[in-house]
């Protein structure tokens, strides 16, 4: 693990991302030695720094410092977190805040084939995601409403949960982002309330805007769901599953276009 650039395991007690969660996180595939989708990644940490009003780190350092974690391993997965940097007590912000880095590197998850060929088996969380517009959108570090919605259930055979918002709308899964197929139509939540703007779902958006598959960004009920052709989640790990099950009721994967699945795998460990 990379600290501000430096080989360390720890962090100031006083650093903001610890007292306060006052901080953002981007998760990276890496495929042959280079971290996948790294300027949509940047993209949307620069977005993040600038809603929460903190420096964004510069472009060229934090490159090198991930290909130094890397360290010439051919796959696996860079977190980066950055937070607000070292403050004192209270929550009013530092003025001159010194951001802190922290890169690490893990191997990667050992996925199923056949979340990819048949499907997952999903379920409805009760855990509710809270509207808070402020937030929206950005990958910040408090994600207590994912750890406790995760907490739900302990049986491998499901492989992700879907939350819905306080007002009973289908939002995303704990760990990624939803898409609903339905009369030839792709559809995914609206994220202005809650809810992560998702890298692979960027991929996702665009994959269809070149195969004209129409898309549609909207408030999802759980009667979209039920009433569905196809269900399929997204991340920047797993790239994409279709949905086989959610909650006992069974799903047609072969609805999902097939070009438009393989269009966004191979996209998915695109270095640009």
């Amino acid at each position: 693990m990379l600290i501000n650039g430096k080989p360390e395991n720890s962090v100031s007690a006083t650093d903001r991302g610890f007292q306060y969660g006052d901080g953002l996180f981007e998760t990276l595939a890496v495929h042959d030695g280079h971290p996948c989708l790294w300027h949509y990644h940047l993209e949307r940490l620069h977005n993040g720094c600038q809603r929460l009003g903190f420096p964004v780190p510069d472009d060229a350092l934090l490159y090198d410092e991930v290909l130094r974690t890397i360290n010439n391993r051919i796959e696996g997965v860079i977190k980066i977190i950055v937070t607000r940097g070292p403050g004192g007590r209270g929550y009013r912000p530092p003025q001159d805040a010194t951001p802190t880095r922290m890169i690490s590197w893990s191997e990667s998850p050992l996925y199923p084939e056949d979340n990819y060929q048949r499907g997952i088996i999903t379920r409805l969380c009760s855990t509710r995601l809270g509207w808070n517009p402020a937030l929206a959108g950005i990958k910040h570090l408090n994600r207590l409403e994912q750890v406790l919605a995760r907490s739900e259930w302990n049986d491998p055979s499901i492989h992700e949960g879907l939350m819905m918002d306080s007002a009973g709308y289908v939002v995303e899964g704990t760990m990624s982002n939803l898409f609903v197929i339905q009369n030839g139509r792709l559809i995914t939540p609206d994220l202005s309330r809650c809810g992560v703007v998702g890298v692979m779902q960027g991929v996702v958006l665009r994959a269809a805007e070149a195969l004209h598959i129409p898309v549609i960004v909207d408030n999802v009920t759980l009667s979209d769901l039920w009433n569905a052709d196809a269900l399929f989640v997204t991340n920047s790990l797993i790239g994409l599953w279709p949905v086989r099950e959610l909650s006992g009721q069974d799903f047609d994967v072969t609805v999902i276009p097939q070009e438009l699945q393989s269009r966004v795998m191979k996209q998915a460990y695109e270095n640009d």
